[in-house]
Formats: structure tokens, C-alpha cells, sequence
């Protein structure tokens, strides 16, 4: 039983798509059961056409609402007690919570394995909510079989603050499928973007996370050196407006595309990619751009210098404006550099980052926890 608070266009979802598709259904019978997407966001299913079967959960979603809450809860807990699931893995900070104190109080007792797709420690909350969400975080590891990240430092981070035990984690990198990617002529004539020109992609969301300021702000740095420069954003979010003022005196120079099914578009009509985030897991953007034979510039956040090999595939950057303006420009004026980092790139992230390698992990994982489960039920003379 798989449970996601939602299916908003991003990391999460993409892998979670994969792995519905891909899953020996001979050998597991796996139920995806999630929330709505709020208006603000981008919905995985309309935009990908996807055709996977979903359980719809009431009140389950991304805003933190206590009676919509309890009735996610008592659906979740019906539903257990209806699939008799032998694991319960759950994604996403909400549906995580939700999800594991369904199955505890459902009496089935279920193995319990959950995601981090990244984490909220840092970027998301006040000290005082930041308390709080470690505070839940530990009591919920201390609930949890599996705890699986998507990176080492993402691990690693979670551990410093208290959360679980090293031998609860497994670090199962992402897994993504980018698709038919068009040439860079059709691409850019498809999106409006001039033949010749440099051009910076930024894919995500437009949250206070994401820093679109900062993009903003490096693309004004990178202006002064690369005045023919364009910016392809594709994404939208609740900071949208602030940032179609900001770019006021640069709009010529920028292509606001919104949420958008043809993402391998956006990536061939690049010449780069640019991340310029306070907090991540693995962003599966940086995969995609890589698969694409696109080089990457990103802060050195979550894991993202386990996606961007330095100075190989990519620059990982402090959050710092100049310093992102350079490596950006130093892209932009060496074509021969770009398409070696670019090359290099492509190989790293097909080799490393497939949707079969994601689909054989969480199969292992699948494996492991059904046979300690059964084990333990048989040495306590309960053989299920």
C-alpha cells in the first residue's frame, strides 16, 4: 500500500509513476492511495495522461487541516483493515505521518517503510515548527522499519538531527525515464525561444524553497556578461506573480511557461540548467537535464552533489549570487566545455539513475521486509 499526499508535478510522483508501471504485478499487488492537488499546483495525472489506477483518500492533501486530517485517517485505517497489506510505504511529510498512524491503529500491524524525498529541516520552517517536525520525525522513525532517502547526505542530515537509527536507513536514489527528447531546433521553436541565443532552464516549483529570487538575481548577473541570454521557467507556484514583477525590466528576456507535459522540451531547448534552492533531496530536475545531455549549475544542498559531479557534469555552487553568475557564464561562453559536461552527464545519469534500477531496489526492499515480517510472526507462534 503506497500513500502519497499528493500527485503534484514533481520528483515524487515521477518515480512513483515508474514504479507503478514497472513492479512484477505477478509477484506484488501494489494500490496507490492519495490525496488532491491543490489548485496552485500542477497535477502529475492531468499533465502526464497517466492511466494508473488510484485510490482517492478524503482530506488527504497537502494543507494541514485537523478534521480533514482525522477523516484521511479513519479512510486509511478502513482501507488497511479492507487490503490487509503486508507494507505500508508512505512518501511525502503529511501522508508519512497519516499514513503510519493508520496502520498502527488499524491492528494489522503492517511493516512500515517510508520516504524522504528530501526533508524539511532546513528552508521550510520558524525554530519553533522546526522543533516540532523533528520532535514528530523521531517518534515516527521509532514506529518505522524501512526509513529510505534518496541520497547519503540526505541520510545523514536526518541522523544529526536524531532522527531514526543508521540500520533503519536505505539510500535508494531516484529513478527517472525523461522519454523522446526533440531536437534543439523543434524545441526552441515549439517554445518561442530565439535560434541562437544562450539559453538557462529552471524547472520546479515557484516556492520560497525553490528561491526563484535568486534565480532572478543570477539572471540579472548573468545579463551583464551574456546580454543575449534567455531564461526558460517551467513551473508555476504561489510565487509566481512576485516573480513576473521582479523580471519587470528583464521580461524580454525571460519565458514564463507554467506547468508543462513536455518537460524533455524544456531540457533540449537548453543550454543549462539552473538550481538555485535553500533545501533538496535529490532533485530529479538535475537528473533529467543530465539524461537530456544538459550540464547543470545548483547550490550544494540535500544530495545534490551525488547528481552534479563537480566540474565534470555540472558546477554545485554556494548559494551565493556571484558565484553562481560565474559558473553559469563560464557554461554560456564555452560551448566546447558545455558539451563535454553535458556528455558526461548523460552517461552518468542513464547509467545511475534508470527507472529499473529505482523499480529492482524497492522490489529488494519489498522482499526483505515481507520476510522479517514473516519470520518474527513465526518465532511468535502467529504465522499470519
Amino acid at each position: 500500500m503506497d500513500v502519497i499526499a499528493r500527485m503534484n508535478i514533481g520528483g515524487p510522483a515521477t518515480q512513483l509513476t515508474g514504479l507503478c508501471a514497472q513492479l512484477n504485478h505477478d509477484k506484488f499487488d501494489h494500490r496507490l492511495y492519495t490525496g488532491d492537488v491543490g489548485g496552485e499546483e500542477g497535477d502529475h495525472f492531468l499533465l502526464r495522461d497517466s492511466a494508473m489506477p488510484v485510490h482517492r483518500v478524503p482530506g488527504l492533501g497537502r494543507s494541514i487541516k485537523p478534521a480533514d486530517d482525522v477523516r484521511a485517517v479513519m479512510h486509511l485505517v478502513k482501507a488497511i483493515r479492507a487490503f490487509r497489506p503486508h507494507i505500508v510505504h508512505t512518501r511525502t511529510t503529511k501522508a508519512g505521518l497519516l499514513g503510519r498512524v493508520a496502520a498502527r491503529l488499524s491492528g494489522i500491524n503492517p511493516a512500515l517503510a517510508h520516504v524522504f524525498h528530501g526533508h524539511l529541516l532546513y528552508g521550510h520552517f520558524s525554530p519553533p515548527k522546526r522543533f516540532v517536525y523533528v520532535r514528530t520525525e523521531r517518534l515516527l522513525a521509532s514506529m518505522s522499519d524501512r526509513l529510505v532517502t534518496v541520497g547519503a547526505r540526505v541520510r545523514d542530515e536526518l541522523l544529526e538531527a536524531g532522527i531514526g537509527r543508521l540500520e533503519q536507513y536505505i539510500v535508494t536514489p531516484p529513478g527517472v525515464g525523461l522519454g523522446s527528447i526533440p531536437s534543439r531546433e523543434d524545441a526552441r521553436l515549439s517554445l518561442g525561444v530565439p535560434l541562437d541565443a544562450p539559453v538557462v532552464a529552471f524547472v520546479g516549483r515557484l516556492t520560497q524553497v525553490k528561491r526563484p529570487d535568486r534565480f532572478v538575481a543570477t539572471a540579472t548577473a548573468v545579463l551583464r556578461s551574456v546580454p543575449d541570454c534567455h531564461f526558460v521557467v517551467c513551473g508555476d507556484g504561489e510565487l509566481r506573480e512576485e516573480m513576473e514583477q521582479a523580471i519587470g525590466p528583464m521580461r524580454g528576456s525571460f519565458h514564463l511557461l507554467g506547468w508543462r507535459n513536455d518537460v524533455a522540451t524544456v531540457y533540449s531547448a537548453a543550454d543549462m540548467v539552473l538550481l538555485t534552492s535553500d533545501n533538496e533531496g535529490m532533485p530529479v530536475a538535475l537528473i533529467e537535464a543530465g539524461m537530456a545531455g544538459r550540464p547543470s549549475v545548483s547550490t550544494r544542498v540535500g544530495s545534490v552533489a551525488e547528481v552534479i559531479r563537480h566540474e565534470h557534469t555540472g558546477f554545485v555552487s554556494s548559494a551565493d549570487v556571484g558565484e553562481l553568475a560565474e559558473h553559469t557564464v563560464r557554461l554560456l561562453r564555452d560551448p566546447e566545455l558545455r558539451h563535454q559536461m553535458g556528455e558526461s552527464a548523460r552517461h552518468w545519469t542513464s547509467s545511475s539513475f534508470g527507472v529499473e534500477r529505482l523499480v529492482a531496489d524497492t522490489e529488494a526492499m519489498y522482499r526483505s521486509l515481507y520476510e522479517e515480517r514473516r519470520a518474527n510472526r513465526a518465532s511468535a507462534g502467529s504465522v499470519r
